[in-house]
């Protein structure tokens, strides 16, 4: 299991998300936790940011689920015990909420498979056992997508205010010489 969160956010402080016990994700506002069904073999996680949701992936994953996150204009991939995989990585999306998609495969392959090897080797540490274990290695496999929806859409942007004179833009006056007031 690997946690995406803002760097400035402790995934083990009371409040996270519930682990994703039956399901890909489980999200809260600042963290999203992607569930692995195993957690002794590697897994290959291909991280992207778009400027606008993406075009769906197909059949060419297993499993897809999707969720939100608030970050503030970084995030960080926690891999719970065997430590952060990545620290503060900055995002062209700057701060703000985040839609995530997040594709998997070969989840239930793996864990089916690194089973079996527990049926055929009786001792975990053994060569046989170890090298079979590595052929597993990155088998398993996350997409993950995220997109800032608010600079997704196509909207135009809202007119600034008008100043307090009627010119456009900001709320004081055009010039430094008189008392400038947001009010």
């Amino acid at each position: 299991m690997f946690r995406i969160h803002d760097p400035s956010v402790d995934p083990d402080a009371p409040g996270g998300p519930l682990p994703p016990v039956g399901a890909l994700i489980s999200t809260n506002r600042e963290q999203l936790w992607v569930g692995s069904l195993q957690e002794d073999i590697d897994v290959r996680l291909v991280l992207e940011e778009w400027d606008e949701a993406p075009p769906p992936c197909g059949d060419a994953w297993d499993e897809e689920a999707k969720g939100s996150i608030y970050l503030r204009g970084q995030l960080s991939i926690s891999m719970g015990l065997a430590g952060t995989a990545v620290r503060g990585l900055r995002l062209a999306g700057g701060v703000g909420d985040y839609s995530v998609r997040v594709y998997a495969g070969n989840r239930d392959q793996v864990t089916r498979r690194y089973a079996q090897l527990f049926d055929r080797h009786r001792n975990p540490l053994s060569d046989e056992f170890q090298q079979e274990k590595k052929t597993l290695e990155g088998l398993e496999r996350y997409l993950v997508q995220l997109w800032r929806e608010s600079l997704a859409s196509n909207d135009p942007p809202p007119a600034p205010p008008n100043r307090r004179d009627g010119g456009p833009g900001g709320y004081g006056p055009v010039s430094g010489d008189a008392p400038w007031s947001a009010a």
